[in-house]
């Protein structure tokens, strides 16, 4: 069997993957990207954070961005009844990035795997990672070609940007069960046919059922008329409809007059897709010369679309301490990578766990907010979840309080 080598080996091309090569290729480091799809290919998390700009910026393809035409964001809407609050991300308690954009997701992630590859990373589309060995020096990972030949690759450092496909914690064994009850999802693509005025589209918007305080919709509006709608519910809920993913989809929106009157004259030319039990967790992050980026560590819930910026941040982190490790010092991958990023993950975690209980909600829908307050929650809600100096941020549990006030 034939074996390459390469310093860095990147399993998956979506953001994190991406954006860790174009990182990495600022150190001089080789890097080889390998992909099992062929891009562009569909994949839901459309609408961006502004943090995640940071790390695109970091990357050097913030250009190719700017210039692909998304959609513009500059915040989020909340719609639960009657009640209607927004959050507008240049207004916010941490200094940074108050816009971003809403993609098409097909369209992004190949616009970022082209940047890689103009930045120097080897990218290989439709070959399929089929085992890893790391009990040698080097991780050694076989590899199936698009024409059917099994090679091997041995790399200094392995990242598995894979997401939902999550390749190291399958193959290796590091799988472990998520706290979140079993939510699913229905989504699709639609020409929404909004008409102009009666719909910010520079922001997401996220409907709450009347009577279900759980059962949540987004609709992300893109540049050419077209937006993603989908529902998320525990799989309980969205087994009670009948049909097909479309039909399903369809009923349950109707059960919400706001949101089916926003798309009245929506017309839906492609076939809903569902995605079950999306949270997932790893009994580690890291482990000897490799490291889990985004989605492949840990996947909490599409209801704040935090997804692409943990992703890219864990980029920016494990390029980071790449780049000390090359430079001969030592690296503790626990303490410099995995305690950091968690740190983020679990200050969304609190919010999403909020969300869910219906406290958060009450919070955001108060009709008396601290101005102050709510800098700190739309800075959280921008992507900014590492600024420590958020008191939201370095002690999470300080939302219960939040709820309890609220709730009064």
């Amino acid at each position: 069997m034939k074996t390459e080598h390469t310093e860095i080996l990147i399993m998956g091309a979506g953001p994190a993957g991406s954006v860790a090569a174009g990182l990495l290729r600022q150190q001089g480091r080789q890097v080889l990207l390998i992909e099992k799809e062929q891009f562009p290919r569909f994949s839901i998390g459309e609408s961006l954070l502004p943090q995640s700009m940071t790390y695109i910026e970091e990357a050097g393809y913030l250009q190719d961005v700017v210039e692909a035409g998304f959609q513009y964001k500059n915040g989020a809407a909340f719609q639960r009844g009657d009640k209607y609050t927004t959050f507008d991300f240049r207004d916010k308690f941490s200094r940074g990035w108050g816009t971003t954009y809403q993609v098409q997701r097909a369209t992004f992630d190949e616009v970022l795997a082209k940047a890689a590859a103009k930045a120097g990373a080897e990218v290989r589309y439709q070959h399929k990672v089929e085992a890893v060995d790391i009990c040698g020096e080097q991780p050694l990972v076989h590899v199936r070609s698009p024409e059917g030949e099994l090679y091997q690759i041995s790399a200094k450092f392995l990242l598995d940007a894979s997401g939902f496909g999550r390749i190291l914690p399958r193959l290796l064994d590091l799988e472990t069960p998520s706290n979140f009850p079993v939510r699913g999802a229905y989504f699709t693509h639609i020409q929404d046919n909004i008409p102009a005025g009666s719909f910010d589209r520079s922001k997401i918007l996220v409907s709450v059922h009347p009577k279900h305080v759980d059962v949540w919709f987004w609709t992300i509006p893109f540049s050419n008329g077209r937006c993603s709608q989908g529902v998320v519910a525990r799989t309980e809920f969205l087994n009670r409809y009948q049909g097909t993913e479309q039909e399903r989809l369809q009923a349950i929106i109707a059960e919400v007059p706001t949101l089916s009157n926003l798309l009245r004259q929506a017309v839906w030319d492609t076939p809903a897709r569902q995605l079950t039990g999306y949270a997932a967790n790893v009994t580690s992050l890291v482990g000897r010369n490799f490291a889990l980026l985004g989605n492949a560590g840990e996947f909490l819930d599409p209801v704040f679309s935090s997804g692409v910026t943990i992703a890219v941040k864990s980029a920016s982190l494990a390029a980071a301490a790449i780049a000390r490790e090359w430079a001969g010092e030592t690296v503790d991958w626990q303490a410099d990578y995995a305690t950091p990023l968690k740190r983020g993950v679990d200050a969304f975690r609190a919010f999403v766990e909020s969300w869910y209980a219906g406290g958060f909600q009450d919070v955001i829908f108060h009709p008396h907010p601290s101005d102050e307050v709510r800098r700190m929650i739309s800075a959280i809600l921008a992507g900014y979840a590492w600024d420590t100096k958020n008191p939201y941020v370095a002690e999470p549990g300080r939302l219960k309080t939040l709820e309890q006030l609220c709730a009064v």
